[in-house]
């Protein structure tokens, strides 16, 4: 009868802590993974910000007007976002071109001759962003028909 009380009193004292062990091992994952994602933001957000300032002095040594330093860095962030994935993927060209109209939507849309600095503008983000595809914005957009229709 002893060792019956015996292992009964063993198996309560395990299953009480077993509630400890779990939620101990619990907490520790979570902080683990919340500590990597603090990591890779702090890194993330520093090369951002280092990437939207080079873009920044770009934009303003060619005279153009310059955006708000944290829309840059929510817009592009640390990669170029959207600018980088592929400048010569059709449906990313589709866009861009899409942009580039009167302004009017639905049936009234129409294509224009678009700002030659509207392009070199971007070129610029690209050429910070992701140089290596510089190449290839170059030869997606490089063909359309541009003039100085932006009066100043």
């Amino acid at each position: 009868m002893k060792s019956t009380a015996g292992n009964m009193k063993r198996t309560l004292m395990a299953s009480e802590h077993r509630w400890i062990y779990i939620g101990s091992i619990v907490l520790l994952v979570v902080f683990a993974v919340i500590g990597i994602i603090q990591y890779t933001t702090l890194r993330e957000t520093a090369k951002a910000n280092d990437k939207a300032d080079q873009l920044s002095k770009l934009l303003s040594d060619a005279g153009y007007p310059v955006p708000d330093h944290d829309l840059i860095v929510r817009t592009l962030g640390d990669d170029g976002a959207s600018l980088c994935r592929d400048p010569g993927n059709a449906l990313i060209k589709a866009q861009a071109k899409a942009a580039l109209v009167n302004g009017a939507s639905g049936p009234g849309t129409r294509p224009v001759i678009a700002d030659s600095e509207a392009i070199s503008a971007a070129s610029l983000a690209v050429s910070v962003y992701c140089p290596d595809k510089l190449g290839d914005f170059e030869k997606a957009y490089g063909g359309l028909k541009y003039d100085d229709t932006v009066k100043k």
